[in-house]
Parts: structure tokens; C-alpha cells; sequence
């Protein structure tokens, strides 16, 4: 008899944990997942360390997909960064790492190449390695090149909008880029570079509805390149509109964290980030 009562009071302890853990969960949370809206994290977050240790922060942080970028230290014994000319050796090693962390590659960059070689060297990665989404931003004079191999392997292109002056900064820039060509191709939309280029996030959103591929999600707390980053809902990016208008937009797709502050110690930062995306999210 009290064999079998110790049993039933363990069976009643993992009911209550189990109850307790969704309702501490916020809400938010779910009503991303049911707007199709995946959120994972840029490698270059945790930049000052090894890829192997981003990927145990980003853990840490409930997050199971992540962007990598080129030139980070694969670490955990890895010997080489996460350029995509690693050997295939290195692929494999890299694949097994991801294996064993639970964690996916949800896209690449940002990057390119300077001639045919080089882009078929990282679209060939790319495949490889499962990324569908390869963030860059080409030059004009490459576009119809990357285009062909968007179409070819399957892979998407999303145009990095960095600061004024840079190429895509602009969405009319994009949208000239892209007309008439794949819908592999499109923006990689980075909300606080735009509010750093005295733009509106959420006009730059409704110029290039159709075209949003994926976010480099971040709050800045400035209208200069000069700009820092803070934590989501604290700075001058609307979160609440912006995520207003892509429900409107019925997107789907990755929204990667890139958190450039508190380089050592930004796990804090951006678990309530987190928190504050979503509340906002659970308000729409």
C-alpha cells in the first residue's frame, strides 16, 4: 500500500509541475507560434564567443534555431570558424555539433561573394547544411547570378537593410532590386537599422509587403547609424505596430534576434526583450 501511495504521489507531482509550467509560459508565446512567426537568434549576438557557446546561451534562452555568420570560432574542440569554405569534415562536425545542442540552422550571413565561384561555394553550403535563407546584399551588377541560383537551389536571398548609405537601406532600393524578379528573393528587414536611418518601420513594412522574407529583430534607442541597442519595447522601435502589421500582412517566417550591447552579459537583456515581444504579441 505504500508503495503504490508513493507512486500515485509522484504521478501528482509531475501533474502539478507539468500544470504550473503552462501557466507560467506567456501566452504570447503560443500566439506566436499560431501566426507562424519562429524566433531564433543571430549568432553575431554572442559574437565575443565561440559558436559552440552561442548556441548554449541561446539554450539557455528557450531559443532552438540560430543565423551564423562567417568567421566565428566553431569551438567545442572544432578546430576552424563558420566560414562557409570549411571542408566537408568541418560540415560534418559542425551538423553533429548542432545535433547534440538540439539547435537548427534557420539562415546564414550576413554575406556573399565577389564571383560566380564564390557564390556556388556558398550556396553549395548552404544546401548542405539545410539553411534556407542566405542574408546578403549583392551587388546590383549579381543579381541576376544569385537569382538563378536562388531558383536552382532552392535557397532564398534576403537583402540586408544596413544603415544609410549602405545599398538596401531604403525600401524602395529593395523593391527596385526585386522587380520582376524570383520571389526568392526579398529583405532580410532589420527594424532598428531603419529607425537608425529615420525611417518608419512600419511604412518601410507596408512598401515591401510580399517581399519580407525575415527579421533581424532589435530596439535602438536613437535616428543616427551611431544608435544603441536596448531592450525590445524600451527604445523608439513601435513593437506593438510593427508586430500590428505583420499579423495584417499574415507573414510567417523568422524573426532572429541580433542584440549588440552588453556583449559579455547579454543573456538578461535579451530574456526580457523576450518577455516584453510576447506580451506584445499575446495583445494583438
Amino acid at each position: 500500500m505504500k508503495k503504490n501511495l508513493n507512486y500515485f504521489q509522484k504521478i501528482l507531482l509531475f501533474i502539478i509541475v507539468v500544470l504550473f509550467s503552462c501557466s507560467t509560459e506567456n501566452p504570447g508565446k503560443q500566439a506566436a507560434e499560431e501566426l507562424g512567426w519562429e524566433v531564433g537568434f543571430q549568432a553575431y549576438t554572442f559574437k565575443e564567443f565561440t559558436f559552440a557557446e552561442a548556441l548554449d546561451k541561446g539554450d539557455t534562452l528557450g531559443l532552438k534555431s540560430v543565423e551564423a555568420y562567417p568567421g566565428q570560432p566553431i569551438g567545442d574542440g572544432i578546430e576552424g570558424t563558420t566560414h562557409f569554405s570549411m571542408d566537408q569534415e568541418t560540415r560534418d562536425k559542425l551538423k553533429e555539433l548542432l545535433n547534440e545542442k538540439g539547435i537548427k540552422l534557420n539562415a546564414y550571413g550576413v554575406t556573399g561573394a565577389s564571383d560566380t565561384a564564390g557564390w556556388k561555394q556558398l550556396f553549395d553550403f548552404a544546401k548542405d547544411m539545410g539553411i534556407g535563407i542566405i542574408t546578403s546584399d549583392p551587388g546590383l551588377d549579381q543579381l541576376d547570378l544569385v537569382e538563378e541560383l536562388c531558383d536552382e537551389y532552392g535557397i532564398k536571398v534576403a537583402f540586408h537593410n544596413h544603415p544609410a548609405p549602405s545599398q538596401y537601406w531604403h525600401p524602395d532600393s529593395v523593391l527596385m532590386a526585386v522587380e520582376g524578379r524570383s520571389n526568392n528573393l526579398g529583405v532580410c528587414a532589420d527594424v532598428g537599422h531603419w529607425v537608425r536611418s529615420g525611417l518608419d518601420p512600419v511604412e518601410c513594412l507596408q512598401k515591401l509587403e510580399g517581399r519580407i522574407i525575415m527579421f533581424h529583430f532589435k530596439d535602438v534607442d536613437g535616428m543616427t547609424p551611431e544608435a544603441g541597442d536596448v531592450i525590445w519595447g524600451t527604445g523608439l522601435v513601435d513593437m506593438p505596430a510593427v508586430l500590428s502589421e505583420l499579423k495584417r500582412q499574415g507573414f510567417q517566417g523568422l524573426f532572429d534576434i541580433e542584440y549588440e550591447a552588453n556583449w559579455m552579459n547579454s543573456v538578461p537583456d535579451i530574456k526580457e526583450s523576450l518577455e516584453n515581444f510576447y506580451d506584445a504579441v499575446a495583445e494583438l
